[in-house]
């Protein structure tokens, strides 16, 4: 009887120092909590963004980043904000802001529209888009003979905020065809209109595989020196890397008619996931060399150095 107590206690302590690591916790109940970053943000981005994520998870396979699409309002729960257009103020209060890449927004039609062979040839100065977009009432009205329906969108975003902004109007201002929806809506609406117009920033003009505009859209030339017209050395939109090239070996002070601002992702001041900090850590060191390919420009020189200190900052 004594022998089978003492093979019961043996047997009990064997268990409870299997169980038990040196802190007290189970090892056997114990499970390792997941690593988890939630994105969420501006949607044409995602692509890229996407690219990132797939690249940090080949050295980094033990965090799960997901990619939570934004609805009418932002998901309830987040780590980083993708965003494109400044942040108020306000807004700075509470988050940290990383400047990653700038994205260019030009004028597109619908390729089977008279209105997109005439102007495709002839190109927008500044007052011709005032006219078509806001009927801005002080702009040289010029006769516009050919027919065009302008589509817009319905929600606060962050191209038609950049687009209307940049003419001195707000995205309320434009006059034309409500759409619900992301940017690729737009672009869905206005290949359906034959007589469709609009506004798109350019990595959703392109096709990616080819370089070329997607089938059906004609990218608008506009007056990019501001001299009120457009010469032939300022229609180079027949593929995306020449677009790139020509936009950034010039002076942001150098282009008119034409906006271009930074895409930003933030995370929260005071209670920031690790592991998104350490993504976008990763992502100035690694992602720059994606940007091109995805449609979009890089930062300014002087934007680099704030990348830095986010980066400094951050690691403390």
């Amino acid at each position: 009887m004594n022998r089978i107590v003492l093979v019961f206690f043996a047997l009990t302590a064997f268990f409870a120092q299997a169980q038990t690591n040196p802190d007290g916790a189970s090892t056997l109940d114990k499970k390792k909590e997941p690593k988890i970053v939630v994105i969420t943000g501006t949607r044409f981005t995602y692509p890229l963004v996407q690219k990132w994520i797939d690249d940090y998870n080949k050295v980094n396979p033990e965090v799960q980043l997901i990619i939570e699409s934004r609805g009418t309002t932002d998901p309830s729960r987040y780590d980083i904000l993708i965003e494109a257009y400044q942040p108020d103020e306000e807004a700075k209060k509470t988050r940290d802001y990383l400047y990653i890449a700038r994205y260019a927004i030009l004028p597109v039609a619908n390729s089977h529209s008279a209105f997109s062979k005439v102007y495709a040839e002839k190109g927008l100065n500044k007052d011709l888009i005032k006219q078509l977009f806001f009927h801005d009432i002080t702009a040289d009205k010029k006769a516009i003979k050919t027919p065009f329906t302008v589509y817009t969108r319905l929600q606060k975003a962050g191209a038609p905020i950049t687009f209307t902004k940049y003419f001195g109007y707000e995205q309320k201002d434009i006059l034309g065809k409500v759409i619900a929806g992301s940017d690729e809506h737009l672009l869905k609406a206005l290949l359906r209109d034959s007589i469709g117009l609009s506004y798109l920033p350019v990595n959703l003009i392109y096709d990616q595989a080819t370089g070329k505009p997607h089938e059906g859209v004609t990218v608008l030339p506009v007056d990019l020196d501001g001299n009120s017209k457009v010469s032939d050395s300022e229609k180079f939109y027949d593929n995306v890397s020449t677009v790139i090239q020509r936009l950034e070996e010039r002076s942001p002070k150098d282009i008119s008619n034409l906006p271009i601002e930074y895409l930003n992702l933030s995370v929260s001041k005071t209670d920031s996931n690790p592991e998104a900090i350490a993504f976008l850590e990763w992502i100035i060191q690694n992602g720059q060399k994606d940007i091109h390919e995805f449609g979009f420009l890089k930062p300014e020189q002087s934007r680099l150095g704030k990348r830095d200190q986010f980066a400094s900052q951050r690691g403390k």
